[in-house]
């Protein structure tokens, strides 16, 4: 059990302890209680534990929103004052450090003060409360040894972190986050993280380029994953092939079943008129299939050809390249809790000399760096129309003295760390596309397991402002520091601004250990690190303790400065990989400005940008690219897409990005 409820020594009602999530909290009652436990099923919604007090009323120590449901939960309303008449409800109470459900019989009312939230029945009486964890962070950690038979008993645990198994486990808040994985010689599992019988078992070869294609989908059925030869996926009585195509079908099925489970949970909790309800042309009983067991439900899903679901299918999020390495089971909850579409690539390409646009010079470990000046390509890569810069426009590096800022450069500054091997991942069809493994991949996100901890450490951070702080450290490129005027225009959340120039190497050490949520660094790195007013900061040798969350670094060549911040402290940032010139860097870091301020996150704020700009493929997002400074007030991340027509009117599409804790679903 998870949630432990015990009555209150010193006032009236019961503390809640959510072991899961490390919170505590208390709910008051008019007089002292005994709680008694109570069927789970008393509630409308999935709870993980429920009691029933006899009270008069509820309070919690927190402003919140209360909603009111029917006995058979129809939505009748929500606010935080009101008054119903009498009969039998279901009440829930949001936001509360767990889901907190109320079900009685009885009018009541509802009011709230400045701190507290209170229900007062007419008639009191024996009211059930439930609780279920938010979950966001692991049960606990399973230790297994890394071969992938034994492997295979740890991803077949991922699921025990699901609320539910039914088609509302497609909504995020009934997804929990998988146990944590770590090396071991033997398994253990802690006595939280229980299986769950789903009836859904996965076969696959023991081998890794077959297991970690189907984390995800291990963790999203709470399947059992047994090695055998041929790879399919079985329930009772029906069987689901994974080959021909293995990691294209196991896509496949990822995207077809989570759709469909959007379209038959208009059946339960939520019976809307969905849009993809009615486009998805399928003769299919939703009704029969939402009250089918979750194993029988897939079986009949994988029965209608992927064609017919395809054109309705959204652009999934996420995928993720994992190297068929051992060294990379410690990542695979944090793949399968952002249900990331696996590829598990047992070659790779590695990035040779491309004509020298933009990312060609990035040699790999046969490379020196005097054999990569910036006097051996055309600076700065490509210009916005494509075509090569002039020597007019500078680089963000420190290649000319006219673009040097407090100490000479020689010829070979900038160039990246011979050791740095740059690597080329195959195209991906989703939005963000994240890289776990040896090498720098172009065009997708460096993740790093240190960054993934610490979107566990920062937990869901309560304040009331955010910090940005623009530091601009060459004086050619104050331009993009009226970024700041970009920061913080929002209605409903409030941002703390400044804007630092000409930093010393003492005042830059402060500012990268400072609390501060994002940093947008505009000025000059090359290989003896950032550049400050009088000498320069290498990161890489420096042992710095970063309080800086996300960044960007918008200058020559960031990747091994950025790496290094992510290594000592920040969750992840934006990084270049060559030579960026200023102009279109000025143009990228207000794109990046405007989108983070608007709730986007790392990744999918540079996939923005690199449409509307050609440059952006020079930058790659570094650590945890699910990083956001604030959320977007539809909870979604949404871009506008306007096109006039001939008769001055206008087409108006929209395109919605899930982020943050508004995931898939």
């Amino acid at each position: 059990m998870s949630i432990d409820i015990d009555p209150l020594r010193e006032a009236d009602g019961i503390t809640v302890t959510d072991h899961i999530e490390n919170t505590q909290f208390e709910v008051y009652t008019d007089r002292p209680v005994e709680p008694r436990r109570r069927p789970e099923s008393d509630h409308y919604f999935p709870v993980d534990a429920s009691v029933a007090v006899e009270t008069g009323s509820i309070e919690i120590p927190r402003v919140a929103v209360v909603e009111t449901r029917a006995g058979d939960g129809t939505l009748l309303t929500h606010g935080d004052c009101y008054t119903m008449p009498d009969g039998t409800y279901h009440v829930g109470i949001n936001p509360a450090p767990t889901k907190l459900y109320l079900a009685f019989d009885s009018g009541f009312s509802v009011s709230t003060t400045d701190r507290t939230t209170r229900i007062d029945l007419d008639t009191p009486g024996a009211v059930g409360l439930g609780f279920r964890s938010l979950h966001q962070t692991p049960a606990g950690t399973i230790t297994t040894p890394t071969d992938p038979e034994s492997l295979m008993g740890a991803v077949s645990l991922l699921g025990s972190a699901l609320q539910t198994t039914s088609p509302e486990r497609s909504f995020p808040t009934l997804r929990g986050h998988p146990p944590l994985v770590e090396p071991g010689d033997e398994f253990h599992a802690p006595e939280r993280v229980e299986p769950v019988d789903s009836g859904v078992r996965i076969v696959v070869p023991p081998e890794y380029r077959y297991l970690y294609p189907v984390v995800s989908l291990a963790y999203y059925f709470a399947a059992e994953v047994v090695p055998g030869d041929a790879p399919r996926i079985e329930g009772d009585g029906w069987s689901y092939p994974l080959e021909p195509g293995f990691e294209a079908r196991t896509a496949q099925v990822l995207r077809q079943s989570f759709h469909m489970d959007c379209l038959a949970r208009t059946e339960g909790f939520y019976p809307v008129d969905l849009h993809e309800r009615e486009t998805t042309d399928l003769d299919l009983d939703w009704e029969r299939l939402y009250d089918l067991p979750l194993a029988a439900r897939l079986g009949e899903y994988l029965d209608v050809p992927f064609e017919a679901v395809e054109p309705e299918l959204p652009q999934w999020t996420l995928t993720t390249d994992v190297r068929p390495d051992p060294a990379n089971v410690e990542m695979l909850p944090f793949v399968a809790g952002e249900l990331s579409i696996v590829r598990s690539p047992e070659t790779v390409t590695p990035v040779d000399d491309d004509g020298g646009v933009g990312v060609g010079f990035l040699g790999g470990s046969d490379r020196s760096s005097s054999a990569a000046t910036r006097r051996e390509v055309p600076v700065g890569g490509v210009a916005p129309d494509g075509g090569a810069l002039g020597d007019a426009e500078f680089v963000r590096g420190a290649a000319s003295a006219e673009a040097t800022r407090g100490a000479d450069a020689s010829a070979d500054r900038g160039a990246v760390a011979a050791q740095t091997d740059f690597v080329r991942p195959e195209p991906v069809d989703t939005v963000e596309h994240a890289w776990v493994g040896d090498g720098v991949p172009l065009d997708a996100n460096k993740a790093t397991l240190d960054a993934y901890h610490r979107r566990l450490e920062a937990g869901q951070v309560e304040q009331s402002r955010i910090s940005v702080l623009v530091v601009c450290n060459d004086e050619q490129m104050r331009e993009e520091g009226n970024v700041a005027d970009l920061y913080g225009l929002r209605d409903m959340v409030q941002f703390d601004i400044e804007v630092r120039h000409d930093l010393t190497r003492a005042e830059m050490r402060e500012t990268l250990e400072s609390d501060v949520d994002f940093l947008h660094y505009i000025g000059h790195v090359d290989d003896r690190g950032m550049q400050c007013a009088e000498e320069y900061l290498d990161l890489t040798d420096e042992d710095l303790e970063i309080g800086v969350s996300a960044f960007l670094l918008n200058a020559c060549q960031s990747y091994q400065q950025g790496e290094a911040l992510v290594h000592r402290g920040s969750r992840g940032g934006i990084v270049t990989l060559s030579d960026v010139a200023n102009s279109p860097a000025t143009t990228l870091g207000r794109i990046i400005a405007r989108l983070m301020n608007s709730g986007f996150n790392l990744r999918t704020a540079l996939h923005v940008a690199k449409r509307e700009l050609i440059t952006g493929h020079q930058y790659i997002v570094v650590g945890d690219g699910g990083t956001t400074i604030c959320q977007s007030r539809s909870g979604a991340a949404l871009v506008l897409n306007m096109d006039q027509r001939p008769d001055s009117s206008w087409d108006i599409s929209t395109e919605i990005y899930p982020n943050g804790p508004y995931g898939l679903g």
